[in-house]
């Protein structure tokens, strides 16, 4: 009695003509499908890949490379506190990395799906103060608990990211740090990640512009605009916060987030003038430009 071999890989389908033996005299083929990939195009598309994610490891190198390569976290690249002329791809860029965890920005959530992850090897807080939130009842860390990255660091972060968003076509206020897209969470890359050096050295990510936000500080407009009117300010940047009539913890928490990347001396987590200007000036200056699809 004769038995039918019918299993075929879709590649096999898809790339080769088949012809299924049978025991016995008989033999059957399978159809050649032909995928045409020239013949129509669709205009309704875009990149997949939309946000860079910068990260700070809070580790040394042995233990971030352990960390990134053996447990549930990883990231795409991983860049070493050491004098080489290396970045190490961890992932490959069309695969999804595990560093974003609950996040959101930009109208997207879950953004391990739709990012590339870059993480840099910084211990993050001074050991002198990684108490200092307990000891001293500080809300939020100020500028100098933070650790500055090294100069080799910051440029081989710059190349990377120019690459990166160059291929992609990522939109500057989709350059984001952790703490910018999971701000009750994260406070990574910190206070001394220099996002204005970037931006004017190197054309990387997104900042506003000085005449702006003077021009906007000087029109008594933070006196009267209401809370949900500012609320609804950060969203339009692409900050995910709450709707409450309240400067309640959670709002707080992205304040400070936004001052870590906007207004690094002084991040406080309370909304003042200059943080509302600061805002407000880049609204203007990037109002059109989101990329949501």
């Amino acid at each position: 009695m004769a038995k039918n071999i019918t299993s075929l890989t879709l590649a096999s389908v898809l790339t080769s003509f088949m012809t299924l033996p049978l025991i016995g005299c008989v033999a059957t083929s399978e159809p050649r499908y032909i995928i045409d990939s020239e013949t129509y195009q669709a205009t309704g598309k875009s990149e997949r890949i939309k946000t860079i994610v910068l990260h700070y490891t809070v580790s040394n190198n042995e233990r971030s490379i352990k960390t990134l390569t053996t447990g549930n976290v990883s990231a795409h690249y991983l860049i070493l506190n050491q004098g080489d002329d290396k970045i190490y791809n961890l992932v490959p860029e069309s695969e999804r990395a595990w560093h974003a965890g609950d996040s959101g920005f930009a109208g997207r959530t879950i953004l391990n799906d739709t990012s590339i992850g870059i993480e840099i090897v910084n211990s993050g807080i001074k050991p002198e103060y990684r108490d200092a939130l307990k000891n001293d009842n500080l809300d939020y860390r100020p500028y100098e608990h933070y650790v500055a990255f090294d100069e080799l660091q910051i440029k081989k972060v710059a190349k990377l990211v120019q690459n990166i968003a160059t291929r992609y076509d990522i939109s500057p206020k989709n350059i984001v740090g952790h703490s910018d897209i999971a701000p009750s969470r994260k406070i990574d890359p910190g206070a001394k990640f220099p996002w204005e050096r970037l931006y004017k050295e190197y054309g990387i990510g997104a900042w506003y512009d000085e005449f702006d936000k003077q021009f906007i500080m000087n029109q008594n407009e933070f006196a009267t605009a209401t809370i949900h009117e500012i609320k609804q300010e950060f969203r339009d940047y692409g900050y995910q916060i709450n709707n409450s009539d309240e400067w309640d913890k959670a709002s707080r928490d992205m304040v400070y987030a936004f001052q870590l990347h906007f207004r690094p001396q002084r991040p406080t987590g309370e909304l003042d003038l200059e943080t509302y200007a600061i805002l407000r000036a880049l609204n203007k200056k990037y109002a059109g430009r989101d990329d949501f699809y």
